[in-house]
């Protein structure tokens, strides 16, 4: 018979003697895999005016897509990432191709809107809203009369 007190235990077995396990004493990466970036803010963002000049809540938009409130919040904050899947289902609850989320990605305007843009999106949100379509075509022809006055 051999002595086998010598020999290194099986893989998986339990020995007496602790592991020592590497110390690995450089930084870790700044950024999570699964954290959203400049891109997904940026699809966010094109989510939320379009949302808006539609007219939609984000409550109604979060029913229409399956998902909560707060997830579609953070969907257009930017905070938590789309799936390819679910990008594709509110292309098709707000009526426009997948690529119009990216749109302008390239020229990275300012995150932020101005005064200007956020009025006309208000403006857009508050005319959809108008159910009577007599008195959209009156607030239509009306800005048409202000905007010729201008020139």
């Amino acid at each position: 018979m051999t002595d086998t007190s010598d020999e290194t235990p099986f893989e998986g077995s339990i020995s007496d003697q602790p592991r020592i396990m590497p110390t690995n004493t450089e930084p870790k990466a700044a950024k999570p895999l699964n954290r959203a970036n400049d891109t997904d803010r940026h699809v966010g963002a094109r989510i939320r005016e379009r949302r808006i000049m539609l007219g939609l809540s984000q409550q109604q938009m979060a029913d229409l897509i399956g998902v909560t409130y707060q997830q579609a919040h953070k969907y257009e904050r930017g905070i938590n990432r789309i799936s390819a899947g679910r990008l594709y289902e509110i292309s098709q609850v707000l009526g426009v191709p997948v690529n119009y989320f990216f749109e302008g990605l390239e020229s990275q305007r300012a995150p932020d809107l101005t005064a200007r843009q956020r009025m006309c999106l208000e403006l857009a949100r508050n005319f959809s809203s108008i159910s009577n379509e007599r008195h959209q075509e009156a607030l239509s022809q009306m800005a048409r009369a202000l905007a010729s006055q201008e020139h």
